[in-house]
């Protein structure tokens, strides 16, 4: 007598987990004068070899978020939940001890002022080799020679004399490099970038940026690279996280969030800046107020005190309703929180509009 038996399923192969996944990211701080939310639900995912540029004004929670994935909010006030997979480790459970042994080897960090960062009574060579040493049971004089290559390999000039300096004898973009130098030194899977070209000029801006583009090919590292400038996440990010108030408001790669902007935020960051194109005596037009409190943020919207669109939104649904990270219609990865409908955002951003906004915020993305 046969036994019939039922056919078993094919075989399921999960899809790979992202390399970094960060899920609903809360960082808040307690005060006196009420709660700071300085992150308040950021999710986002970063595969290794690409590179994911953080934007939006200062207090948005770009930074915050960094020092989060660092594990720097230990042993502090803040008060940080959600849960942040680093190839399959999760990070915010994790002990002290063991985020030790991943900054600098695992995870790294490019400060946003070195001459801060660096200390100012020991020499950059001992510093970097310090940080080698750290994950690496190797003698002095071979931590030296790692140092020296580093320095040869960002671009300073006779490392082999140079590594004997302090960080005080080097100019600004010497010691930015430094930093970078140190930074990769232990050869991180994911480094994180924070300013790496505030206060310097644009010749040096770019050789900064050629660099961490160069130096991510040759190590196949993950990046995320924060700041303010949406030009410089345009050079060299492939996706981007536009923040405001501690919130993700717009997701997507570089060229769906320059070329199609789905949110009245992001087409004031576009109108801010200077573009090839435009005239030369056409005025850049900054977007209006200030950012909000993150201790009282604004009910409904956090950006709509400071919108000029709010009107076009029926019922008053943008300083009642908080609104959802959605996909933009038509897009595949492409998010944005707001109100606005589709037709409403084709009508704006089609002509001039009443300030210009959505047409100069098409020709910054050119």
């Amino acid at each position: 007598m046969s036994v019939q038996t039922s056919p078993q399923p094919a075989d399921v192969t999960p899809a790979p987990a992202p390399f970094l996944d960060v899920r609903d990211l809360k960082v808040h701080f307690p005060t006196e004068d009420g709660l700071v939310k300085s992150v308040d639900g950021v999710s986002f995912t970063l595969e290794k070899g690409r590179t994911l540029g953080i934007v939006g004004e200062s207090g948005s929670g770009k930074s915050v978020t960094s020092l989060a994935l660092l594990g720097l909010h230990k042993g502090t006030r803040a008060q940080v939940s959600g849960e942040i997979w680093l190839e399959g480790r999760e990070l915010v459970a994790l002990p002290e001890a063991g985020m030790r042994a991943l900054r600098g080897r695992t995870v790294s960090m490019i400060f946003q002022d070195p001459l801060s960062a660096l200390h100012p009574f020991f020499t950059v060579g001992s510093q970097i080799a310090e940080a080698y040493r750290v994950h690496h049971k190797v003698s002095r004089k071979e931590a030296r020679g790692r140092a020296v290559d580093m320095l040869k390999r960002v671009g300073i000039p006779q490392p082999e004399r140079r590594v004997r300096d302090y960080p005080h004898q080097f100019s600004g973009g010497m010691r930015q490099r430094a930093m970078i130098a140190m930074s990769l030194v232990c050869d991180p899977e994911l480094l994180i970038a924070d300013e790496p070209t505030t206060a310097l000029d644009v010749t040096v801006q770019a050789q900064i940026l050629d660099l961490i583009r160069d130096l991510q090919e040759e190590f196949g590292s993950a990046v995320v690279i924060i700041t303010h400038d949406l030009g410089v996440v345009a050079d060299v990010a492939d996706d981007i996280l536009v923040m405001y108030g501690g919130r993700r408001i717009e997701y997507g790669t570089t060229r769906d969030v320059l070329k199609d902007p789905q949110h009245p935020y992001t087409w004031g960051l576009l109108q801010s800046m200077p573009h090839l194109s435009g005239d030369v005596g056409e005025r850049l037009n900054p977007i209006p107020g200030s950012p909000p409190s993150l201790i009282n943020l604004p009910d409904g919207c956090a950006f709509h005190p400071r919108c000029g669109y709010k009107g076009w939104v029926p019922q008053g649904r943008c300083t009642a309703e908080r609104p959802e990270l959605r996909l933009v219609s038509g897009g595949e990865r492409h998010l944005a929180a707001c109100h606005l409908s589709d037709d409403a955002k084709q009508e704006i951003r089609g002509g001039d509009g009443p300030d210009g906004r959505g047409a100069a915020a098409a020709r910054a993305a050119q």
